[in-house]
Order: structure tokens, then sequence, then C-alpha cells
């Protein structure tokens, strides 16, 4: 188990939509332009000259056609698409919301149809009322269940995430929170949870957020044995919200959410179903 130590990416965030307005300002002979180059972070002013634009006193020369759905950042040479193939496309994703989300393979890993994921991310936090609490959040991914939890209040966050490319997307997302301005109240480990929580002390937690990916992509962490792990971390009374999303049942011939809420009753919660996933407590 290890601790991130990646520094994070200050430079600017490019869209199709901000390429685009940059190259039509400087088409129009403007010397500047004003926008966010942060995913709506905040907004800055461009310097925009013959060959090159200026942005917080460093030269970019003007970016070319840039795609739909796509994020660039500045690599030190180019503008490249912050992604990352090792095995699996891993690619971090602008949506309507100015938040991101990130996809493996092409599929979404976070929802973004109906609001912002960071959006998503509070309501289902707020049902494990993090407020003074120390938090076990299993599967980190862009640690927006983790930036909630510290804007609630929370006393301590510890976050775990597997995958090494998920971690260094969080370096580039200005939405991800960075665990060494928390004040040592969020505590990121680059670890496998299904391994790790074996060396947690019983009853650490008041509360978990647990996000797995799907069934089909990491089962163990809907196994009956993990359950039982959280539930040994967990205090009594703790809460537990997990993430089961709502696959369909037609095509799956299973009821993920109620298969979870029961097997999570046998390892020792209370368990009902809540906004996309099962809320539980631990007796």
């Amino acid at each position: 188990m290890s601790t991130p130590t990646a520094p994070r990416y200050a430079g600017p965030l490019l869209t199709r939509a901000s390429g685009d307005a940059l190259n039509a300002a400087h088409a129009a002979s403007h010397a500047s332009w004003q926008g966010s180059l942060d995913l709506g972070r905040s907004s800055g002013e461009a310097q925009l000259g013959a060959d090159h634009w200026h942005w917080q006193g460093i030269a970019y020369p003007y970016p070319g056609k840039l795609k739909d759905r796509t994020l660039y950042w500045w690599d030190g040479e180019a503008f490249a698409p912050v992604s990352r193939y090792a095995g699996k496309l891993i690619k971090l994703v602008p949506t309507d919301w100015q938040v991101p989300t990130f996809e493996i393979d092409g599929i979404k890993m976070l929802p973004t149809s109906k609001e912002s994921p960071l959006d998503d991310a509070r309501r289902k936090v707020a049902l494990v009322q993090p407020a003074g609490k120390t938090v076990l959040d299993t599967c980190g991914g862009l640690g927006y269940f983790a930036a909630c939890c510290l804007d609630a209040g929370v006393a301590r966050i510890q976050s775990f995430e597997k995958n090494e490319d998920v971690l260094w997307l969080r370096t580039i997302n200005p939405w991800s929170p960075d665990p060494a301005a928390s004040g040592g109240r969020l505590q990121l480990a680059h670890a496998d949870v299904s391994q790790a929580i074996t060396t947690l002390p019983d009853a650490a937690f008041d509360a978990v957020l647990h996000d797995p990916p799907r069934f089909g992509i990491a089962g163990e962490l809907y196994s009956l044995s993990f359950y039982q792990q959280l539930a040994r971390v967990l205090r009594r009374g703790g809460r537990l919200f997990h993430y089961t999303g709502n696959p369909n049942k037609l095509t799956s011939r299973r009821d993920v959410p109620r298969e979870v809420a029961k097997r999570l009753e046998t390892a020792g919660f209370k368990a009902e179903l809540a906004l996309d996933g099962v809320l539980a407590v631990r007796r």
C-alpha cells in the first residue's frame, strides 16, 4: 500500500469549445481572450500573440482541431488528450456540467445525464452524514465522494484507489481534491481495498462509502466476505452507502441492488434501497 506523491497539474485544460473560442479570438485579431481553462474552477485572461498565446506567464501554441468528448492538457510539447492506455483506455471526459467524468474502454464510470457527477456524489455522501466523522472511501475514483466529505466537515477520510492511471487522472482534474491541501483530513492510498481492508482495525470508521466497479469487473467487492470486512471496520450504528447502479434486470436477469441488500443483511447490516444503491446501518 503506497501514498500517491505525483505533483498536480497546474497548466491549462482545453476542450473543443474553449479551443475553438481561443482560435476564433486569435483569428479576429483580439489582443486577449477571457474564459476558464480549468473546467470552470476559475476564470482568467489569455494574451493573444501572433504565433503563441500566454496564460499565467507561459507561452503556448494555438491548438489545432480538437475532438469532442476529450480534454487536452499541455504535456510539455503539445496539447494531448488526458488519457492513458495500459491494456485499457482510461480517459478524462468533459461534461455539460464542467465537472468531468472518466471512461474505461468507452464505458462511462460516473452518472452525468441529469446532474454533475459532483452533485450526484453529494446526494449520496449526505446519506452517511459525514460531518465530524471518520469515513472509509473504498474505491476513490476521481475523488468526488472525498471532495463532498471534505466540504461537509469530515474529520478524516481514508480513501483507496487500485488503478494507477485513475490516480494520474486525479492529478490533472482540477475538481479532484488534493490530499496535500486537506490538512491531513484526506488520506489517499494506492491499493486494492479488497486486500488492504484486512489490515484496518476493528470499528475504526464511523461511516463507509462503497462505489465499486460493476459486478462483472470487480465481483470480489460484492462478496459476503468483503461485506463482513466492512462490518468489522465499521462501528455499530455506522452508516454505509453502497452504489450499485440500476442494471437492466431484463438483460442481466438479476436484481443486483436487492442481492446486495440481502448479502449486507447477512454480514451484519440493516439494509434498504436508496437512490441508485443501498443504504445500510451496522447492527
